[in-house]
């Protein structure tokens, strides 16, 4: 694996979960009495491995069948879709 191939997955992945949902639940979680910030980090952070795995994992079985072109397009179609989604409070 080429090292910077593997820095730019992890800022790209670190600068978008800055202030995501996920991040301020995580912040209202350890904000909560009787809950310990390790326990909560443990949880979260087991939470977002595992999501990761499942995407990275997901990600290779598109990659062998689909071009990388159209893998691309569709995530992008997909995220841009969830972003309207959310402007529009759609449920």
């Amino acid at each position: 694996m080429k090292l910077k191939a593997l820095l730019g997955v992890f800022w790209s992945v670190f600068l978008a979960e800055l202030g995501d949902k996920t991040q301020i639940a995580t912040f209202c979680f350890a904000s909560q009495k009787g809950l310990k910030p390790g326990g909560v980090f443990l949880a979260a952070a087991s939470a977002l491995v595992l999501s990761s795995l499942l995407a990275a994992l997901l990600g290779a079985q598109f990659g062998r069948l689909l071009p990388y072109g159209t893998v691309r397009l569709v995530s992008g179609v997909v995220f841009i879709g969830i972003g309207v989604w959310t402007l529009l409070g759609l449920r």
